[in-house]
């Protein structure tokens, strides 16, 4: 039986990627790893987690001697390693905390996996999920590509870049078997409401404002969650060792046109007079070093892998919304603190 290791799997994208691997291959073990830090909630696989493919493992990526044991014991053959601290603002008043996980913590499991697997590598596979940030930005024009430099301007971006070059070091100098993907601005289901679909979704619920940085002209490309874990799928199974591969979802929109059109939506759902959610934007202060614009060239992995995003931005808007308005209570016991109960009761 394969086990394999997913670090961030109570997380928004671990989540999905775990789902996805204790239903389809229940020849799998699938250990999920995850802290339990404010964004990482195992509400969000309680449909699963009984399954006898399936354990979760309460644990830091950064306690040395804990990742050290935890590969000894259980001879993980392959990681997906999805644990980080990831939202920009946060990087921004605590850099020091996303040097921690984002680096030192991918060098702990880099370590780990090098001792346990050092006699042979063969059918083992360390599988890095990274972000597009790390390329920098663009200007109106252009595409990330896999071989484009990278150019990180926040602390959360700069940390992401260095785990990537961790991750190629310790191919080149110990030839450990790896695969890195860099991805777009994820949304979709159970989206901790930091970010800004599941923040502006829950506050047009509430009639709170929808606070817009700068003029709001920011460009972003948008990936539905549940196509960026097929890809996962893909890359872990069929991805080039040694490679990366960019996944985007073709949709680039500006911040401003994005959260017109969920307002839009927000008010026809909830049966509003069109407009009426429009008048809660509220444009405030830039934050430092905003990155004007991103967008992917997911070429390769359409071409060599075949994938390619299931739904358009608005069809996966309209999915995202259905499902925040008919799991009220999920979300608000993520904004009230309460979902972090959920493992004493489970886990005791």
């Amino acid at each position: 039986m394969k086990k394999v290791l997913i670090t961030g799997g109570a997380g928004f994208i671990g989540s999905h990627v775990v789902r996805l691997f204790v239903e389809k291959y229940p020849e799998y073990h699938i250990y999920n790893l995850d802290a339990l830090t404010y964004a990482g909630n195992l509400e969000n696989l309680s449909d699963i987690e009984n399954a006898p493919n399936y354990t979760f493992i309460k644990g830091d990526i950064t306690e040395e001697n804990f990742i050290n044991e935890l590969f000894s014991t259980h001879k993980f053959d392959s990681v997906i390693h999805l644990a980080a601290e990831s939202h920009v603002d946060r990087s921004i008043t605590d850099p020091l905390a996303f040097v921690k996980t984002n680096v030192i913590g991918t060098m702990i499991l880099l370590n780990a996996f090098k001792t346990c697997w050092s006699d042979n590598f063969e059918d083992k596979l360390f599988y890095h999920i990274s972000t597009d940030e790390v390329y920098g930005t663009l200007g109106e024009t252009g595409l990330f590509t896999e071989t484009t430099s990278y150019d990180p301007n926040s602390p959360y971006s700069a940390s992401k870049a260095s785990s990537d070059h961790f991750v190629r070091a310790y191919g080149e100098t110990y030839g450990l078997p790896y695969v890195i993907t860099n991805c777009s601005n994820n949304y979709g289901q159970n989206q901790f409401p930091e970010k800004l679909i599941p923040l502006f979704i829950n506050n047009i619920i509430n009639n709170k404002p929808l606070p817009v940085y700068g003029d709001g002209n920011y460009t972003r490309d948008w990936l539905y969650v549940k196509d960026h874990a097929i890809a996962i799928d893909l890359v872990f199974h069929k991805g080039k060792l040694g490679e990366t591969y960019n996944i985007g979802g073709f949709n680039e929109w500006k911040n401003i046109d994005l959260v017109r059109l969920l307002c839009q939506q927000m008010d026809a759902k909830l049966n509003r007079v069109e407009g009426a959610s429009e008048k809660l934007i509220t444009y405030v202060k830039d934050r430092p070093g905003h990155d004007l614009r991103y967008a992917i060239d997911a070429s390769k992995i359409k071409n060599e892998l075949g994938w390619k995003p299931s739904v358009t931005f608005e069809e996966g808007l309209e999915k995202t919304i259905k499902w925040y308005l008919c799991n009220e209570n999920w979300l608000h016991n993520v904004t009230s603190g309460a979902y972090k109960t959920y493992y004493q009761k489970q886990y005791n």
